[in-house]
């Protein structure tokens, strides 16, 4: 049996032979050369398939033309105005395709930083070259969705429940949770899944930033009916990270972006200090969300010390624990070569 043709695929296929035809193409012409027409089980169906063709590419502002025979009046066929389909040419001068690199390199997530760069690789192929200075000395960075998003988007689409495990903001515990999901929103740099607890039998905001390791979907879907209205003001707030102010150690010389969001402690005397403080600046730095900036103070490695507050400080250590383990697990033969112990 062949497989059968989705309808995205059996549109996409349709403007292709609209846009690439001669002359036109009659309906008959069409059920027999277009990919996905032939899955129609009677004339009647074609009919009712190729008419929701049209109307969705009319939606989309495709230029679709109807044709009539001048000699055969019954004779009608279809194609695409190539002209009004087609974009006109695209230029920009030095200046802009510098702030287009620049804009490039704002995402530190991989999959949008890896579209970006081929978007601007493309751009500077057939484009002029950027100014050479233009920019000089910047460094713009936004972090991306958290790996939850696209998943958690998924399952709301489909109406199916997820479950992951969660560590809650109030009191560091870690559970598993099983949840309706509705939608996703942003708030205070961070975004937020609102949806039904099953277990609790409540509405809940639950921030990605909090949800450790996979988020699997379960269940069939159409499982669950999203309410209209919801008060998603009162569940975020409940669900808003403890804001605060972290007093770090740091290294000479190092972690200048934490340097430049915080403050030096006043008094601080990096060389009256003795044992692990020693020779460090001591810093405080204001933070909304604590995971969110263990994870960054985790990559700081010994160049960052936390000192305050606990959770803070648990949190980091919780992450390189887990790097540390990583490590210490792998097998000595898949090492590389100068991380196997010497004998």
């Amino acid at each position: 049996m062949a497989q059968r043709v989705e309808a995205a695929e059996r549109l996409l296929d349709l403007v292709i032979a609209l846009t690439h035809t001669r002359r036109w193409m009659t309906k008959q012409e069409i059920r027999t050369r277009v990919n996905g027409y032939a899955d129609a089980a009677s004339d009647a169906a074609f009919e009712r398939m190729f008419e929701r063709d049209k109307d969705l590419l009319r939606e989309m502002g495709v230029p679709l033309v109807v044709e009539h025979d001048p000699v055969h009046e019954d004779d009608v066929g279809y194609r695409i105005d190539a002209a009004g389909y087609t974009l006109p040419e695209v230029t920009f001068t030095p200046a802009e395709v510098g702030v287009l690199s620049l804009a490039a390199e704002l995402w530190q997530d991989a999959a949008l930083r890896s579209s970006a760069r081929r978007g601007v690789t493309k751009l500077r192929a057939v484009g002029p070259a950027a100014e050479p200075d233009a920019h000089a000395g910047l460094a713009l960075r936004v972090r991306g969705p958290e790996a939850a998003f696209a998943p958690l988007l998924e399952a709301i689409d489909a109406r199916r429940v997820v479950t992951f495990t969660y560590r809650a903001a109030s009191t560091g515990q870690v559970a598993r949770r099983t949840v309706q999901p509705w939608r996703l929103l942003s708030r205070d740099r961070g975004w937020y899944l609102v949806g039904h607890d099953v277990d609790r039998d409540a509405p809940r905001a639950f921030r990605l930033s909090r949800i450790q390791g996979r988020v699997r979907a379960t269940g069939a879907p159409a499982a669950f009916e999203a309410p209209a209205a919801v008060d998603v003001g009162a569940l975020v707030e409940r669900a808003r990270p403890r804001a605060g102010t972290a007093r770090l150690a740091l290294l000479p010389g190092r972690a200048a972006a934490l340097r430049a969001r915080g403050r030096k402690v006043p008094g601080a005397d990096p060389a009256a200090s003795t044992g692990p403080l020693a020779d460090r600046d001591l810093v405080e730095l204001p933070y909304t969300d604590a995971e969110l900036l263990a994870e960054e103070l985790a990559a700081y490695a010994e160049a960052v010390l936390v000192l305050d507050p606990p959770d803070l400080r648990e949190a980091v250590l919780r992450r390189l624990r887990a790097v540390a383990a990583l490590d210490s697990a792998l097998d000595p033969g898949d090492r590389a070569p100068e991380e196997v112990p010497r004998g």
